[in-house]
């Protein structure tokens, strides 16, 4: 069953404000991988995995 993170536990994972990664959703930054249930909006944790990933290994080849 896919594990799914709420806007607050992505913050603290990324060490920002819950703020933060509403604007990214908003200005289509930051991980992509989210879904909305209602009001509330959900991350896959195992697509922001993936993102970490990319995003580490595209800094390290530069």
């Amino acid at each position: 069953m896919k594990r799914y993170l709420t806007t607050a536990e992505v913050a603290e994972r990324y060490r920002t404000s819950p703020a933060t990664v509403r604007y990214w959703r908003y200005a289509g930054t930051g991980p992509h991988c989210f879904i909305r249930r209602g009001r509330h909006v959900l991350y896959d944790a195992e697509a922001l995995d993936k993102y970490d990933a990319e995003e580490i290994g595209g800094r390290c080849a530069a």
